[in-house]
């Protein structure tokens, strides 16, 4: 069975967008993005979310272009291209990009069917499709990254679960600029 990690850079006060889904806060420099690129790199395929995806495909296809990207950022886009994918959405007609493919269904079912295959571990992004695989019970691990700011609002990391799920504490470590790290494993 197939490991399913949900990790997101989210704010002091639990939200991983501020509303008008600003995300300029949590911008990764130095050690932090080396650490995040490390996470990529561990991934065999990444699952999204329609916000999430919108981002991270507006930039990361061609990052390793951009004027002044750095080794590990140019690394990081190189990764995110080579990385199969699976976007899930029901209002986004087609997704094209390479190593990707869209589900317009079920999102829980096509989760459950990708664990229970073959391969290494999986990684899942955006709130609201991560959410649905939290309550499920189909996360094994969570990697916050937790910023010392406060935005008041926005897009919640968690949203309402029906249970408890209880962790167990793997990793913690600080990184200039106070960010926290964080990597806590689903206690079963």
């Amino acid at each position: 069975m197939r490991k399913l990690i949900f990790g997101m850079n989210l704010t002091l006060d639990g939200y991983i967008a501020a509303p008008g889904d600003d995300i300029g806060w949590s911008e990764p420099s130095g050690e932090l993005f080396e650490w995040w690129l490390g996470h990529e790199r561990a991934s065999a395929l990444t699952l999204y979310g329609r916000k999430l995806w919108e981002t991270m495909s507006s930039y990361w296809p061609t990052g390793d272009q951009q004027p002044g990207a750095t080794p590990a950022q140019a690394e990081f886009a190189r990764n995110w291209r080579d990385t199969p994918k699976v976007v899930f959405s029901a209002t986004i007609g087609q997704v094209v990009a390479e190593n990707t493919r869209l589900v317009t269904g079920d999102a829980v079912a096509e989760i459950t069917r990708l664990k229970a295959g073959d391969g290494g571990p999986m990684t899942i992004g955006g709130a609201t499709l991560a959410g649905a695989a939290v309550r499920a019970g189909l996360v094994d691990e969570y990697a916050v990254a937790t910023h010392p700011v406060l935005v008041g609002g926005g897009t919640p990391f968690f949203t309402a679960l029906d249970s408890r799920v209880n962790l167990n504490l793997v990793e913690t470590r600080t990184f200039p600029g106070g960010v926290v790290l964080t990597r806590y494993e689903t206690r079963r």
